[in-house]
């Protein structure tokens, strides 16, 4: 875990499970100062939708992710390396050179260092943090400011949050797991209920059912809003639209295993 990042609590306090018991919010310096106007446009707009649309134009503009010739060479390179790309990319696998930015970005920003990249990241020495380096290098050198891209991505999440279920809350998702590959158990506390930590950025849904297709095993966990970095309902033409993913903030959860019914 980082000593650094660029939120307004340190990291030590957004891993901890305590945070999670008594969630609090989070922002990103200066990102929302700096992007004032697109907020106090969003805050015009009552339907979610119209909101998405005016994000993702904000977002072609201020990057340079749309020209007006949509078919140079320029156009196509910044589309494709878009924000977008890394969300698709993610879904595809969280592994991908693509996951590795995401990850990267939790820990320049929230602090928390990766866990597991095509391996359990033992430390800096070992072979999965050195291929975490390598993808983390290569998917961050052909983008454009990609880190400033999900910064935004991360403040529209909490913004759209904070509309729908108020100032701070939390959730209940579900994580469908094959046992402690990717997450480290810390402690039994009961028959069902463990404490787990789990990678600096992982996948859940709000959907039981849906769990069970990604795992032997499913966990019910509490998240704090503020640790929800996308979900697929965020954006109107949302890759992962219809999947029921969120994309969460890891560190250390209480997790309740879930006994299947069938």
């Amino acid at each position: 875990m980082s000593i650094f990042n660029l939120c307004n609590l340190p990291p030590w306090v957004i891993a901890s499970r305590h945070f999670n018991e008594h969630p609090q919010p989070l922002f990103l310096q200066g990102v929302r100062d700096a992007n004032r106007f697109l907020f106090n446009k969003l805050d015009t707009l009552e339907n979610r939708d119209e909101r998405g649309q005016v994000f993702s134009d904000y977002l072609s503009v201020k990057f340079q992710l749309h020209h007006e010739d949509g078919h140079t060479d320029s156009a196509r390179r910044a589309l494709r390396n878009s924000y977008l790309r890394f969300l698709k990319g993610w879904m595809m696998d969280s592994n991908s050179v693509e996951g590795a930015v995401l990850k990267s970005w939790v820990e320049s920003r929230m602090g928390i260092a990766p866990t597991f990249h095509n391996g359990r990241i033992s430390g800096t020495d070992s072979e999965a943090h050195y291929r975490y380096i390598v993808d983390r290098t290569r998917g961050s050198k052909r983008t454009n400011a990609i880190n400033a891209q999900l910064d935004l991505l991360y403040e529209y999440c909490q913004y759209e949050l904070q509309r729908s279920h108020g100032k701070l809350g939390t959730l209940t998702l579900f994580r469908g797991t094959n046992g402690a590959t990717e997450d480290q158990i810390l402690e039994q506390v009961g028959k069902r209920e463990q404490i787990v930590r789990l990678n600096n950025l992982v996948s859940f849904t709000d959907e039981e059912e849906r769990a069970w297709e990604f795992g032997s095993i499913v966990w019910r966990v509490q998240v704090p809003t503020s640790k929800i970095f996308f979900f697929d309902e965020l954006l109107p033409t949302s890759l992962l639209k219809g999947e029921g993913e969120y994309l969460v903030i890891g560190g250390d959860y209480l997790v309740k295993r879930i006994m299947c019914t069938v």
